[in-house]
């Protein structure tokens, strides 16, 4: 929508938006407008084209419809609020299926990721190792040393290593 309109994207902006809240997301299976609002947003393309909404619009019975409608959002919040909780339980099972169980033995070598505070490359090598696991803490945490055989001041996340093979 925006490839032709370089320069001119601040017009489509307002275009893009609506379609963005007017449009029916996946998980909640309602539309942010809906959700805002309580009712359904009247397209543009309804304005230019009438639908039976246009066609049969009555300002009275509008009101009092949306007033009886408004009765029902809490209703609409706490049905999408239940949806969306399940659709993440789905996405957390989708991605457990997915993810392989890592156990580490006392002895084995292993790489861990290089320090977040120590600024790395775009080149520079993101593991370092091999070192060794002297103690399983629990919980995926993993005491190491290194190949001089001097512990490493803290704890490692199974997280932030990785097997080393020789």
């Amino acid at each position: 929508m925006l490839d032709g309109a370089r320069g001119t994207w601040v017009e489509e902006l307002t275009s893009v938006l609506w379609s963005y809240r007017t449009t029916l997301r996946g998980s909640t299976r309602e539309s942010p407008f809906t959700l805002v609002y309580g009712t359904e947003a009247i397209i543009p393309a309804e304005l230019r084209m009438p639908s039976h909404r246009i066609l049969h619009f009555n300002e009275e019975n509008s009101a009092q419809l949306l007033k009886e409608h408004l009765d029902l959002v809490d209703e609409i919040r706490k049905t999408t609020f239940i949806r969306t909780q399940r659709y993440k339980i789905t996405m957390i099972n989708a991605h457990n299926k997915r993810v392989k169980v890592r156990h580490f033995q006392v002895g084995d070598l292993v790489l861990r990721r290089v320090d977040a505070l120590k600024p790395v490359g775009k080149l520079d090598p993101k593991w370092e190792g091999p070192y060794k696991i002297t103690k399983i803490i629990g919980n995926g945490a993993y005491e190491l040393e290194d190949t001089e055989g001097r512990v490493l001041s803290r704890l490692w996340n199974i997280h932030n290593l990785r097997r080393f093979y020789s």
